[in-house]
């Protein structure tokens, strides 16, 4: 890296010697010939970063170089990789137990829902367990029109809730979209983003630092929120039956480029939406499990009470995992079929997830991310203050974005090219960052 760059902070572990030159040179021939193609588009960087070892914040490639990973796999290292205590309870269950399934009785499946159940509110105590987020969200869209009866789904635009053929009518993103059938019942309502969106002021958000957009409205009113609303009432006068299935929103957008609502938005859509029949889906992939900082639960931050949330991501800080997590009214309506699910409640994944809440809970991380994040949030806003490319800087948390721009006054998007270029630089700099936002222009810091 160029000489005038800051030294990367010290770190005292000492990571293997990768051996094995000549497979090195081979990956990138093994990924076009023998991978999904599609890994050969998703490569950020011109010249790939071969990772071969990791440990709490650090990753390590093949040559031995260190990065700092402030994208956690694309936010799902919740409490560092490899954590020393995560690893030793995988072992210890590898030892005992690789495999069962919930046709039988086996205590780290039943501990481990009775843990994950008390940091929800009343009446979330219901738990299924999944392979992943997409699962989840499948599972959620299922339990919701067999519970109301109902059929239509709205979601934001800009969302992402999974890559499967049913939650893929969820995501609302081009990227993302084949062109054939898919999640048919799933209409799209405009995204209430204070900073893109038509409407937005200087104290919609919940967040230390606000846009850079006048307002002019008064203590405790928002104008913005209204026009949003408002916007979710026509989608009901226009695309929908009078009655639905559901409602899903992430409480902080996470692909989407870590958008956030005005600060009432969620309340008063949960009430638009229970007059119509409707569930509330929280989807905290992204902003579960204390990222946020203030709340352990992003949904927390709204004020609101789901009647059902999805996880995935951080509750097993990697390994493949998800849950949904529901009412038992709700849950009651699912018995008029069989759901089996083979690996779901596995009992190493179990055995990971409950030493990832003990580790949350033991190493503060919920407190870190509030500190920390609100540290680095209104360091960055500076940045913000004194480059015309740096649009927004938002979040909470540790869930933070940084929106990129032509220039402040147009909101246009940066060029993927121009993005592409910081990346790169900021890769051979040593850290590793993420990417969001519709158009990719969205820097996704979210560990």
């Amino acid at each position: 890296p160029p000489a005038d760059v800051p030294e990367m902070p010290p770190c005292n572990f000492s990571p293997e010697k990768y051996t094995v030159r000549a497979k090195s040179y081979r990956m990138i021939a093994i990924r076009r010939q023998n991978c999904n193609p599609m890994t050969m588009k998703v490569t950020y960087y011109k010249k790939p970063v071969f990772i071969h070892q990791g440990y709490m914040q650090w990753l390590w490639d093949v040559d031995g170089r260190r990065y700092l990973d402030l994208f956690a796999g694309v936010a799902t290292v919740s409490v560092g990789h490899c954590h020393p205590k995560v690893t030793a309870a995988a072992e210890q269950q590898l030892k005992k137990l690789w495999h069962t399934t919930s046709i039988y009785v086996y205590p780290t499946l039943h501990e481990y829902c009775e843990k994950l159940a008390s940091y929800f509110p009343e009446p979330l105590k219901v738990i299924y367990l999944t392979n992943s987020g997409s699962e989840a969200n499948d599972l959620a869209m299922l339990m919701a029109r067999l519970h109301t009866g109902n059929f239509d789904i709205i979601t934001f635009r800009g969302s992402y809730h999974g890559g499967s053929p049913q939650s893929i009518g969820l995501t609302s993103n081009a990227a993302y979209k084949y062109p054939i059938a898919n999640g048919l019942g799933c209409t799209n309502t405009m995204c209430p983003d204070v900073f893109r969106g038509p409407w937005g002021g200087s104290h919609c958000r919940d967040s230390p630092v606000q846009t850079i957009r006048e307002c002019t409205c008064s203590q405790g009113h928002c104008m913005a929120n209204e026009q949003y609303i408002a916007q979710l009432k026509e989608t009901f006068a226009t695309s929908v039956p009078h009655r639905i299935a559901a409602f899903f929103g992430e409480p902080i957008q996470g692909v989407g480029g870590a958008v956030q609502y005005p600060k009432n938005y969620l309340k008063e859509a949960y009430k638009l939406v229970r007059e119509r029949g409707g569930i509330c889906i929280a989807d905290e992939v992204q902003t579960g499990f204390g990222r946020t900082g203030s709340h352990f639960w992003g949904f927390q931050g709204h004020d609101v009470i789901p009647d059902m949330v999805t996880v995935a991501k951080g509750i097993g800080n990697g390994f493949p995992m998800g849950a949904v997590v529901t009412t038992p009214e709700i849950a009651a309506s699912f018995v008029k079929g069989v759901h089996f699910n083979t690996f779901g409640g596995n009992p190493v994944a179990c055995a990971v997830a409950s030493s990832v809440l003990d580790t949350i809970r033991e190493d503060g991380t919920q407190q870190n991310s509030l500190h920390v994040g609100t540290y680095l949030i209104t360091e960055l806003a500076k940045l913000r203050d004194k480059y015309e490319i740096i649009g927004d800087v938002r979040g909470k948390g540790l869930q933070i974005g940084v929106e990129m721009v032509r220039d402040k006054a147009s909101r246009e998007p940066l060029p993927p090219e121009a993005v592409h270029e910081i990346f790169e630089d900021v890769k051979d700099m040593g850290v590793l960052i993420g990417k969001g936002g519709i158009y990719g222009q969205v820097i996704s810091l979210t560990l």
